[in-house]
């Protein structure tokens, strides 16, 4: 009797088994690319996120300063209001603040205070930053605020002031008027951010901020008792220009 044919059995071959295993680790490897590429974009979105939410609060922070600028004639060594621009851009003046505004809980009942905005360099080499400075008013600043200041954004490349010159009926650079306070102020923040000496993303932020305060004569400070009982009135504040952009 003849024996009967080998069936072929269900194996894989050696080579066959390879190829799989060649197939299976590029699947593997080309799921592990596209993981690695959602989570760093998901970083990067997160992170770029997070730095224009400061950047927006930082431009708040100086509004809602400069809406609440005071400024007296009788009093200008303390309640000047100095302005300069350039590398080391800074914003100085007195201003009744809110117990919202930042860091008012370590200054308690003093709501009265100086605030400065200044353009100073940061802990990472070749980046600036935007800090703030309080004291109140007729105190000069403590240790810790002169040293620890309060740093609202990072990456900031240029921090400029444009005011309102009623006599000129236009924008002027520099406020020279230290006993007065401008009617306008624009302010223009530039931000970027930059790894590796290189720039990766650039921003700018501007907004023009009408002042509700105008610097009070000395004669509004004294008693009526001291004017012979007869209170000066007191006129109504200038309107708030309404600058018309000129035709280029």
């Amino acid at each position: 009797m003849k024996g009967e044919a080998a069936k072929p059995t269900g194996a894989f071959t050696l080579v066959e088994i390879l190829m799989a295993m060649a197939v299976f680790g590029l699947v593997m490897a080309a799921i592990y690319a596209t993981w690695t590429l959602i989570l760093k974009s998901k970083s990067i979105g997160e992170a770029v996120t997070a730095q224009i939410q400061r950047e927006r609060i930082a431009v708040r922070v100086i509004e809602e300063a400069l809406m609440s600028t005071r400024s007296f004639a009788a009093d200008m060594e303390h309640y000047a209001f100095v302005a300069e621009n350039g590398e080391s851009a800074a914003l100085s003046f007195v201003a009744r603040l809110p117990k919202s505004f930042p860091r008012s809980g370590r200054f308690g009942d003093f709501d009265v205070r100086r605030v400065t905005f200044s353009l100073e360099s940061g802990a990472a080499y070749g980046e600036r930053e935007l800090v703030l400075r309080q004291n109140p008013i007729l105190m000069d600043l403590d240790k810790d605020e002169r040293n620890h200041p309060l740093v609202l954004a990072k990456g900031v490349q240029e921090m400029k002031f444009q005011f309102w010159d009623s006599q000129s009926n236009d924008w002027v650079d520099e406020w020279g008027q230290t006993n007065q306070v401008p009617k306008l102020v624009k302010v223009a923040l530039r931000f970027g951010s930059s790894q590796h000496g290189r720039l990766q993303r650039q921003s700018e932020v501007t907004r023009m901020v009408a002042l509700p305060a105008i610097t009070v004569p000395a004669i509004w400070q004294v008693p009526a008792q001291a004017r012979g009982g007869n209170p000066t009135p007191i006129p109504a504040p200038a309107p708030v220009p309404n600058p018309q952009p000129r035709a280029p």
